[in-house]
Formats: structure tokens, sequence, C-alpha cells
């Protein structure tokens, strides 16, 4: 029995990522600036958080990471991000998270020779704290940056819509009558 306890707590322990960190950006709405992050999970996999906040209702998020590295065995492996939300206590990863966005897969640089980047884009609606999540199985000398970027989205115009069509008829109808008897 306790043969069979010990493999199963050594299997679990290889299983679970070798380095998990969390990145804190501290400005709410983080820009092209202020949403700057660089991670090092060295070797073995890995599970990393990027933590941000959004003050504004609905906010149109940008997010990416680039691994540049010496030779192609340096690369981050099954690298991937996704975006979270942190779900009502506003607490990182634990069981009222949800996600967002993703996963998406790293791909290859365009143009730069041993680099990879992954990243992508959509629109968060409501405020709070979210993060952005970074897993894969890195080498000894892997290491990653990205940035975070956010701008509020415009709420809806007063009266846009139907309303608006309908108040825009009638004020026309108004003012042909006001010509008519004038």
């Amino acid at each position: 029995m306790r043969r069979l306890l010990l493999s199963t707590l050594a299997l679990l322990a290889l299983s679970l990522p070798a380095h998990a960190a969390q990145f804190n950006i501290l400005t709410p709405d983080p820009t092209s600036v202020t949403g700057n992050f660089a991670l090092t999970p060295g070797a073995g996999p890995f599970e990393d958080q990027v933590i941000f906040s959004l003050t504004q209702a609905s906010t149109f998020t940008i997010a990416n990471a680039t691994n540049t590295f010496a030779a192609p065995p340096d690369q981050i492996t099954n690298w991937q991000a996704s975006i979270w939300d942190s779900g009502l206590d506003q607490v990182v990863n634990n069981a009222d998270d949800f996600i967002l966005f993703g996963p998406q897969a790293a791909t290859a640089c365009i143009v730069t020779p041993n680099c990879q980047i992954v990243g992508g884009s959509g629109i968060i609606n409501g405020a709070g704290i979210f993060y952005a999540e970074f897993t894969g199985t890195g080498s000894g000398t892997s290491g990653y940056a990205g940035n975070i970027s956010t701008q509020a989205v415009p709420g809806p115009i007063v009266g846009a819509g139907i309303p608006g069509i309908i108040a825009a008829i009638a004020l026309i109808g108004l003012a042909r009558r006001r010509r008519q008897t004038a």
C-alpha cells in the first residue's frame, strides 16, 4: 500500500508544471507603454499568468508574446496562450476562473529566424481582474517577453437605433408641416 501511495505521488509530481510564475501589470487598463512583461520559465513544463485589471465596461484587448532562441532545441514546445477571467472572487488561477479566448498555439515568426510568437485579440466585457496564461515546455534557456494592450470600446450612442430613427422621422415630418403652414 505504501509503495502504491509513493508511486502515485511521484507520478502526480511529474505531471505538474515545474514552473509557475505570476507577473502583475500594476497599472489598470494597460497600454502598449505600461503592459510589458518578461518571464523565464527555464527547463520543463510551465504555466505562467500575466495579471491585469480593467476598469472599463467594454475593452478591446491585444496580448502577444515572443520567444527568440539561439538554436531550435532552445524553443518552447507546445507553447500556447489564453485569456482568463478571474471569476467572482477575483482570485487568479482557482476553481471559479473561466476562459475568454484561446488557447492559441504559437507559430514561427515570419521574418526572424529562431523565433516564435503567440497572441490574439478580442473584446472583454466588464471590469475586473483578468490574466493571460502561457503554458508550454521550456528548455534550459527558455524565456519570453510580451505586451498586453487595452483600449476602451465606446458604449452605445444615445438616440441610436430604432428609437433614434423614429424620432428623426417625427422631426422631419414636423419640419415639413411647419413649412407647409408658413
